[in-house]
């Protein structure tokens, strides 16, 4: 951690902030259960419905958060973005909203629906290949050639921020439904999502333990907190979980991870699939594979549940047809 990232840590102050600004601007969305589902496994599971979230995706709160706070001469120069598609969404939809150019780099395997609704928000879409190109650069070059704004995926405390909402919200919610949060489960691929919550939970609902969920083939966040210090993912991993395949946890968000989370859970693609199933048949959600990862782990044993009560987030319901009807068909 570098002395300026470390001074970038947000904390609960950046979070409500966030909160306010967002007002609405956001959805307020629901903490769903379902009586039988949680009959069947012997706990109370509470989903936070991110997938109707405006764009599909938590993604948009960050992204929002951060626009919001560009002067008028940032605004003009617009913004760029690089992202898998869901964060790729969210700046897209936020800057159509707020007359911001936006250009996004998004890997030229991302679903099609990613791709095309980042453009049907109005952004400019630069494709790079997703396992030989960096990123990082591409968008930093064209930022620096346009004299744009850049808005990381996770790597930033306005991003974390405004992503700690969804945080603020589960603790609110579950102390509307008389629910005494046991833990928090989240997907995580670089971590802003997990760590803006573990802020909010920290504040809001301090007895609930926060865990990040990742594809056992993509488990950067598990090993870094094991080891603790950032580590990577093999180049060669694969997952159907292609919004949580980033190289390594995000610096910022690392350094809440490792003060603040209990620990890290996996799930396989197969068990990813069986979460997407239960989520549409008992919860009525259609979710993707990376928001399915939270729900995943938990339905598949990860953590000791039984007679507690957990809540996991449904990150992203942006799938393709085809992957969806192939996934309830295989779980």
């Amino acid at each position: 951690m570098t002395s300026s990232a470390a001074s970038d840590l947000p904390g609960i102050a950046e979070i409500r902030a966030a909160e306010l600004r967002l007002a609405g601007r956001v959805v307020l969305t629901p903490l769903l259960e379902s009586p039988l589902l949680n009959a069947r496994l012997g706990f109370r599971l509470l989903v936070k419905a991110e997938t109707l979230q405006r764009t599909g995706s938590f993604k948009f709160r960050g992204a929002m958060n951060t626009l919001l706070q560009l002067d008028e001469r940032q605004r003009r120069a617009g913004v760029v973005a690089y992202s898998s598609g869901n964060h790729a969404q969210g700046v897209a939809a936020a800057a159509q909203l707020l007359g911001v150019p936006a250009t996004i780099v998004m890997p030229a395997d991302a679903p099609a629906i990613k791709a095309a609704n980042t453009r049907g928000y109005g952004a400019e879409v630069v494709f790079y290949d997703r396992w030989r190109d960096n990123r990082e650069a591409i968008g930093a070059a064209i930022a620096a050639e346009r004299g744009a704004s850049l808005v990381p995926p996770y790597d930033d405390a306005r991003v974390i921020a405004g992503q700690g909402t969804a945080g603020l919200e589960i603790a609110a919610q579950a102390a509307a439904l008389g629910a005494r949060l046991d833990a928090l489960v989240v997907p995580a691929s670089g971590g802003g999502l997990v760590a803006g919550c573990a802020l909010a939970l920290a504040a809001q609902s301090p007895q609930t333990r926060v865990y990040s969920a990742e594809p056992e083939a993509a488990d950067d966040l598990r090993r870094s907190l094991a080891a603790g210090e950032r580590l990577a993912n093999d180049p060669a991993a694969r997952s159907i979980c292609d919004a949580l395949l980033a190289p390594m946890p995000g610096e910022i968000p690392f350094a809440i991870h490792r003060r603040l989370l209990a620990g890290g859970l996996v799930a396989s693609d197969a068990e990813v699939c069986r979460a997407m199933a239960v989520a549409f048949a008992d919860l009525k959600l259609v979710v993707e594979p990376g928001g399915a990862a939270a729900l995943a782990a938990v339905l598949a044993g990860r953590l000791d549940a039984k007679g507690r009560t957990v809540a996991v987030i449904a990150s992203g319901g942006n799938v393709e047809r085809d992957t969806f009807v192939k996934a309830l068909a295989g779980a």
